[in-house]
């Protein structure tokens, strides 16, 4: 029997699933050798590629290559170059290292010939020790159910806590609260859901560092981008569930903005931690 063939998403096709579901097609990578996949991007995208997409297809590029029962615990990446949604991706993995305890992946994203973006990713078996961790705010997850419309058309449901002050053209502080929550249900895959935690991460950190500045610049004159991005997964994560993920900036400084963010589960426990920097260049 021949296998049914590897396509690229159509916009006929994507228009038929869910927020949700499109994203899950896209992390669904296309094998082409040992260690080597094939990913694609959203059949209407117009401008580049969103980092968080990237993130996610190479992790899943990388747990495809380590066994099952090791969680991925952190990553490093860098953004090298803008992606060009009409190109397919193409994700190299390296395998660094197979230990008894750990396992190291590096993964280069290739377009057109040229790296776009690289990330090394480490993996553990799951193990018990020490344990504290910081306390969450003192918030309750939104009513989905009084959620308005515009707001269920990512894959992912957000919500900003204090968002109409957020509104606002005036310079704030460098915070952000947000509860963010799978716009549908995800597969039952502890893995899936960190690639699903690691495409969301990417969402909200780098509009933090602007926001003491707004009212002093035009966004349409301005060059932003993602340079550089880390996540450390301190315990599996359900999606499914309401998150809660405190993003703030500390510095700004030489055309670059840093902040970094907390993600909580409903309950209080510290899941995952995330540090960013990105461009934030400003045109006359």
């Amino acid at each position: 029997m021949t296998e049914k063939p590897f396509l690229p998403p159509s916009v006929a096709s994507f228009a038929k699933l869910g927020p949700l579901e499109r994203l899950l097609v896209l992390l669904d990578l296309e094998p082409i050798d040992r260690d080597l996949f094939r990913g694609f991007h959203p059949p209407d995208r117009k401008r580049r590629l969103f980092g968080g997409q990237i993130i996610a297809q190479a992790l899943v590029a990388a747990m495809r290559t380590t066994p099952d029962d090791r969680l991925p615990h952190s990553l490093h990446a860098y953004f090298l170059r803008p992606g060009d949604p009409l190109v397919p991706a193409i994700f190299e993995v390296e395998r660094i290292r197979d230990g008894k305890s750990f396992n190291t992946r590096r993964i280069k994203v290739i377009q057109s010939g040229k790296a776009i973006f690289n990330m090394d990713v480490s993996f553990q078996v799951s193990e018990t020790g020490l344990h504290h961790q910081d306390p969450m705010p003192d918030l309750s997850p939104p009513d989905e159910n009084k959620m308005v419309a515009g707001l269920k058309q990512r894959p992912f449901l957000s919500f900003r806590q204090d968002h109409k002050r957020l509104l606002a053209e005036t310079p704030q502080d460098p915070t952000q609260q947000l509860w963010i929550k799978a716009n549908g249900e995800a597969p039952d895959d502890p893995r899936i859901h960190l690639a699903l935690l690691a495409y969301e991460s990417d969402e909200a950190l780098l509009g933090t560092a602007r926001m003491p500045h707004r009212g002093k610049y035009q966004r349409e004159s301005m060059q932003v981008a993602s340079l550089d991005h880390s996540i450390w997964f301190h315990a599996p994560v359900d999606v499914n569930d309401w998150l809660l993920y405190c993003v703030d900036s500390p510095a700004a400084e030489g055309a670059r903005g840093y902040t970094r963010g907390s993600i909580y589960s409903a309950s209080g426990k510290l899941v995952a931690s995330c540090m960013q920097e990105g461009l934030i260049r400003l045109h006359s």
